[in-house]
């Protein structure tokens, strides 16, 4: 097998129709989740309404109960003392306690229809919550499929002619695509999953504040349920975006990696990050955008985790034919020369340079600090 003759050809255009198939899923998975959540805020507005109405019932219920009280007590004192009163009076007090009793009952059916609603609403949400927690689960774990096919397996092919690199290769794949589903699994069952669980206890914990404490204090819970599920849902948009950022597409690589590093900061805290943009800032094609974005977002992160850096610098130099990319940090450092010269990491990202027919330089040094230069041109890019 190994002196077999591998058709590269082939084996691209299978790539390539598996990629797209998985893509064109993780879309449809995606519509899925927005629809849920779209349908979840309409049914929280409508649940909010139906509580208020709740509140309104009852109110009205307790003033027609003590009405009624009255009423029925008014109508039996005329009706033990009939011969003192007029008929006219007797048929108004009866006529009172009749109208009274009918709109007591009405009130009390409405309480039920609007108490069956209001858990009918609760049960669809709470089904709806798991339905947006799975679909985005999935779209988390095929953005890092396509993330490993589409920039660290599509051109591995010609490598695998070697069969040392092909069994290295797939080690370390096989390896970096484990360690990213736990970390992702970690983060939602920390996160997300975590705040979810959270807020169907505190489900539980309004409707019995509500029946032991009242109204007033079952809304203060409502309200910070609802901030709850806000934090809910940033933290899986956080953690979709650092999967792969939607914004590049629409906003450009300079807005983007703004947003990102100043989220890694967020996220960081202790931790200090300079952006800087110099030069005329234009698009580029989609790959070019989306690898110098991975090139960025390797080397932020190698100096935060390994580097322990509590400061780090990012420079973006626009050049005539050419855009200069550095990134600094104030980290351990490493000696370059005891770093083996095959490390994965660093094969990946000089990869994703040469793809993009760049270069790139480190410079390290132990307690100094690393810097990373990537020069990239631009004229080539435009071309193709």
């Amino acid at each position: 097998m190994v002196g077999d003759k591998i058709d590269i050809k082939s084996l691209d255009l299978i790539f390539n129709r598996m990629v797209k198939t998985i893509d064109e899923s993780k879309s449809d998975i995606f519509t899925i989740s927005e629809q849920s959540r779209q349908t979840f805020e309409e049914m929280k507005i409508e649940l909010e309404e139906v509580r208020e109405k709740i509140a309104d019932v009852i109110t009205e219920n307790d003033i027609l109960e003590t009405k009624t009280k009255f009423a029925r007590g008014r109508l039996a004192e005329v009706s033990k003392n009939f011969q003192t009163y007029s008929e006219a009076e007797i048929h108004k007090a009866y006529d009172q306690a009749n109208q009274l009793q009918i709109r007591h009952s009405v009130v009390q059916a409405e309480e039920k229809q609007l108490r069956e609603k209001r858990d009918d609403l609760e049960r669809r949400m709470r089904n709806l919550l798991d339905t947006i927690e799975k679909a985005n689960h999935l779209v988390n774990q095929v953005n890092v499929v396509l993330n490993y096919l589409t920039f660290d397996l599509k051109h591995v092919g010609p490598a695998l002619e070697n069969a040392k690199m092909k069994e290295d290769f797939t080690i370390k794949i096989i390896e970096a695509t484990e360690d990213e589903r736990k970390r992702i699994s970690r983060e939602i069952h920390d996160g997300p999953a975590q705040m979810l669980a959270n807020v169907l206890l505190r489900t539980d914990l309004i409707n019995r504040t509500y029946q032991e404490r009242g109204v007033e204090k079952a809304l203060q819970e409502i309200l910070q349920l609802k901030d709850m599920v806000r934090d809910a849902l940033h933290e899986v948009r956080r953690i979709i975006y650092d999967l792969r950022p939607m914004a590049l597409d629409d906003l450009g690589i300079i807005p983007t990696l703004k947003k990102y590093l100043s989220s890694v900061e967020e996220y960081n805290k202790g931790t200090t990050i300079h952006f800087q943009s110099m030069g005329e800032q234009r698009r580029m094609g989609t790959n070019y955008e989306v690898a110098i974005f991975r090139l960025v977002q390797e080397c932020v992160n190698n100096a935060i985790k390994h580097g322990k850096a509590l400061e780090v610098w990012v420079k973006f130099e626009w050049l005539e034919e050419h855009a200069n990319i550095t990134i600094k940090d104030n980290g351990v450092g490493f000696d370059t020369n005891i770093v083996k010269k095959n490390s994965f990491g660093l094969i990946g990202m000089r990869e994703r340079v040469e793809l993009l027919s760049g270069e790139m330089e480190m410079i390290s040094e132990i307690n100094h600090g690393t810097r990373i230069i990537f020069k990239i041109p631009l004229n080539h890019e435009q071309k193709n």
